[in-house]
């Protein structure tokens, strides 16, 4: 629970004895900000995350900005987050480790949302909105980098707007800061409609960030957010939709994997062989991945991809991926938990196994993603991942021009533990684009689906969100 009430001169200031150092940084960017508003008005939770308390953000502080007229930036609110940073330094939140790395995870959230005709004070719902976003980065550890897209599917201020999802990016104004517990960037939620988060998809969240730049009512230059637009950037520029046909056909897809509702089964392991098995049945409780893999994937998800670098995947027990951004799917404000029930396999117990035939099952969401993966990644040269958000299953497709994979053209289906790699080839990738042109429609389609291509020993269903919800049912 959190309650909203103004900032203290002194503590606005700096001035209180014991002001934690990570805090101060934070205050002091602001303040160069907005020095006229020395004591804003702020969100607080009530009971602090670290005794407790279900919000991980201590302060949400929201200021008045004037815009700038000279670049026709209209007048707006300002909020800006306290807590996914180190603040206090004693590991009370986040893990010291030092002041030349990251300040916790590294960044805070900011948010600009038009200022209505009359409205004499900020809305508070963009700080339960940041909260929400908080509690998946700390139960995720997931975190979030410029570019990425949040798949929240429902109106950001639980009105009818049809603003339901986020695109990140730098804040303009606000510059990265060094604080005594690392460094802290400012990253800007963005909200967009439904039909500019899948064009970000398609083709990736910093060209469509810079179009809505373009578009003074879809944000314009600071990308200020209007929950009452009604419009999308190509109800209001139709050209706009040609300039990323062509950065897709020309680019492809800079997506790199999604957090998704899928697994996969093991076709060609009996089902009693319980005692060696990695299958991920719906059902059975996943084994978890090795923490060197967890970290695999989410480097997999995290770094950033230059569009002229090689395609590759290091070996299994390197760290570092060079891949692209991310796509969170985090439904409405719910909170994401990660089932701390399943074994244990120690990693240097985990063999890579090749496999004869794999069942992969994905929900609506994640199966219509397919075709980008297909045309968008491994057409290009690229790979993709399914990580699941309701355990340690993960599902990479790579290309035969990624280098590193466990998976090859000998034997193209491989797993580690819980984690699958499919290897496909161009001529394949075709034929199954052509197999699973239906699910290009974004329309809701009878379920369940299935695809399955025998001689090539692979099985695709697309299965209604309950079968993954309530798995033993």
């Amino acid at each position: 629970m959190d309650e909203v009430r103004p900032t203290s001169g002194a503590q606005a200031h700096g001035l209180v004895p014991l002001f934690p150092p990570g805090l101060q940084a934070i205050y002091g960017e602001c303040r160069r900000l907005y020095p006229e508003q020395a004591n804003p008005l702020q969100v607080t939770a009530i009971v602090k995350y670290w005794l407790g308390g279900p919000d991980p953000l201590d302060y949400i502080s929201m200021y008045r900005n004037a815009g700038c007229p000279a670049q026709d930036v209209q007048e707006h609110w300002h909020y800006v987050s306290f807590g996914l940073s180190d603040l206090y330094g004693d590991n009370r939140v986040h893990e010291f480790t030092g002041a030349d790395g990251p300040s916790g995870f590294g960044f805070e959230l900011t948010f600009r949302l038009k200022r209505e005709v009359g409205e004499t004070a900020p809305p508070t719902w963009p700080a339960e909105l940041m909260q929400g976003l908080a509690r998946y980065v700390f139960q995720s550890e997931n975190t979030f980098c410029s570019g990425d897209h949040v798949s929240w599917h429902s109106p950001l201020d639980n009105s009818e707007s049809r603003i339901q999802h986020m695109l990140l990016t730098e804040d303009p104004q606000m510059q990265p800061i060094q604080t005594p517990f690392g460094c802290v960037s400012f990253l800007q939620i963005v909200g967009v409609c439904t039909e500019e988060l899948q064009a970000a998809q398609q083709w990736n969240g910093q060209g469509i960030l810079e179009l809505m730049r373009g578009v003074r009512v879809a944000g314009g230059p600071w990308l200020i957010t209007d929950m009452r637009r009604g419009e999308t950037i190509f109800d209001i520029d139709p050209h706009l939709q040609e300039r990323v046909d062509q950065g897709i056909e020309t680019e492809g897809s800079n997506l790199s994997g999604v957090s998704a509702k899928c697994v996969w089964d093991d076709l060609s392991r009996p089902p009693e062989d319980e005692e060696d098995s990695r299958s991920i049945c719906i059902g059975s409780q996943p084994r978890r991945l090795s923490d060197k893999d967890t970290e695999q994937i989410r480097e997999t998800l995290r770094k950033g991809l230059e569009f002229n670098s090689k395609a590759a995947l290091p070996p299994i027990n390197m760290f570092l991926l060079h891949t692209s951004t991310h796509t969170h799917t985090i439904m409405g404000s719910d909170s994401l938990e990660s089932e701390s029930s399943a074994a244990i396999v120690p990693h240097e117990l985990v063999r890579t196994r090749q496999l004869e035939s794999v069942h992969l099952k994905f929900n609506q969401e994640s199966g219509t993603l397919l075709p980008l993966c297909l045309r968008g990644r491994l057409l290009h040269g690229r790979h993709f991942t399914y990580k699941s958000i309701n355990g340690d299953t993960a599902i990479t497709f790579v290309s035969t021009g990624v280098e590193g994979a466990f998976a090859t053209e000998e034997h193209p289906y491989a797993a580690h533990g819980p984690w699958l790699q499919i290897l496909l080839t161009e001529e394949f990738v075709e034929q199954m684009l052509g197999d699973l042109q239906e699910l290009n429609t974004r329309e809701e389609t009878k379920l369940p689906k299935e695809y399955s291509w025998p001689e090539k020993k692979l099985k695709i269903s697309v299965l209604p969100d309950a079968v993954f919800d309530n798995p033993l049912q």
